[in-house]
């Protein structure tokens, strides 16, 4: 849920370092969550350059089971992140977001309460593409990604986005 990107920086590559870290707490949640947003385009993608024009990695958009959100809760609290605000908890009873520093890198998870449909990507459980593409203007907000795009025109097409080098190759 995070500002639009900045369409003047979208050519500029993400900082591996806070990705790498990033990446790291998402793995160790990845029993109890399905990713969403960039970090789902980014697991269903082929390896590839993180440039920001491809999706968005300034936070970790996930979704857990009503059932699940208290042991996910206790697992973000022993791994250090704490209730952090944000303009949507007012507008939301399902969304969440958590927050923490470390190495030097601030963490954001966006938590949304609820079930969707998933699919297994690079060794995570990812929102099915199609159920993705249809958070775009309400729960994510950079519709104009490379991989957004990409995964929209595939789709129609009738082909699977997942794997596809269309998710990261650079518009001509």
């Amino acid at each position: 849920m995070g500002d639009p990107r900045n369409p003047k920086r979208a050519d500029e590559p993400w900082n591996l370092d806070r990705l790498r870290i990033a990446e790291a707490e998402l793995r160790a949640l990845a029993p109890l969550v399905t990713l969403s947003g960039g970090w789902a385009w980014h697991f269903m993608a082929p390896p590839h350059e993180e440039l920001k024009i491809f999706h968005d990695h300034k936070d970790v958009d996930l979704f857990v089971e009503p059932g699940r959100f208290p042991e996910l809760v206790q697992l973000l609290t022993e791994r250090g992140f704490h209730r952090s605000w944000s303009r949507f908890d007012a507008t939301s009873t399902h969304f969440y977001r958590y927050a923490k520093y470390a190495e030097g890198a601030k963490v954001i998870l966006d938590v949304f309460v609820r079930h969707v449909p998933s699919v297994e990507a690079g060794g995570v459980r990812v929102v099915q593409p199609a159920t993705l593409l249809s958070f775009y203007g309400d729960i994510h907000s950079t519709e104009d990604c490379v991989s957004v795009l990409a995964a929209r025109e595939l789709l129609a097409r009738g082909l699977e986005p997942i794997g596809r080098s269309e998710l990261v190759t650079r518009p001509r």
